[in-house]
């Protein structure tokens, strides 16, 4: 269920803008469909946060996530890895690639900080806060408790897994913390649109649209 309330960010709160990459993008190794419709609304609210964090797969050539990794395995079939269910993906987002790149349509000069993830050859990481093995933290949270920040705001690529996870470990992690539905597209393979959102209810997650940013 979306919520209907009206917020106005402030200096507790944090935007996080997630896998924003031309790999994802239309015309990209693994693009999300319409994928390039999140970066409208997340410049526009970009201007209401004072503090953006962008995240960024940056998975090494031959990455365990890659199906051309599993001879014999083809994209998005499901495998089990040490660390539980696996989806095979094409490869993608690979370190120092212009696919791995994040799109210069963002307008977010401000960013302080960006989270790579994904870059162990041997964990997926579809989380900002904690990789696949769901061992392996990336530090964000410790940043941002130092940084005193009470409210996370998830948006970009894809809602399904990197958005959905990130939502999931930032409530997890002690955080009032809030999707941007709009401002957020999915994969959806194998049902997994609907599994997220029931995750994201569960947890108690807020889902919100862009328009209830206060932005002026």
């Amino acid at each position: 269920m979306i919520s209907e309330t009206t917020l106005t960010p402030t200096e507790t709160d944090i935007l996080i803008v997630t896998d924003v990459q031309y790999d994802f993008l239309p015309g990209g190794a693994l693009a999300v469909p319409d994928g390039d419709a999140v970066i409208a609304p997340i410049n526009r609210l970009a201007q209401a946060f004072r503090h953006v964090l962008p995240t960024q797969d940056w998975h090494p050539p031959g990455h365990t996530s890659f199906a051309s990794s599993h001879p014999g395995r083809t994209p998005f079939e499901v495998i089990e890895l040490d660390y539980g269910p696996q989806v095979l993906w094409p490869d993608h987002c690979i370190q120092a690639t212009p696919g791995a790149e994040i799109s210069r349509d963002l307008h977010i000069p401000h960013a302080q900080l960006v989270i790579r993830k994904g870059y162990d050859p041997k964990i997926d990481s579809y989380s900002g806060f904690i990789e696949a093995d769901r061992k392996t933290s990336t530090g964000l949270a410790g940043y941002l408790k130092e940084r005193g920040f009470r409210r996370v705001f998830c948006t970009g690529l894809a809602l399904d897994f990197c958005v959905h996870w990130t939502a999931l470990d930032a409530k997890a992690a002690g955080f009032d913390t809030y999707v941007i539905e709009d401002a957020s597209r999915a994969i959806d393979t194998n049902g997994s649109l609907a599994r997220a959102r029931d995750d994201l209810r569960t947890a108690e997650v807020h889902t919100i649209r862009s328009s209830q940013i206060v932005t002026v």
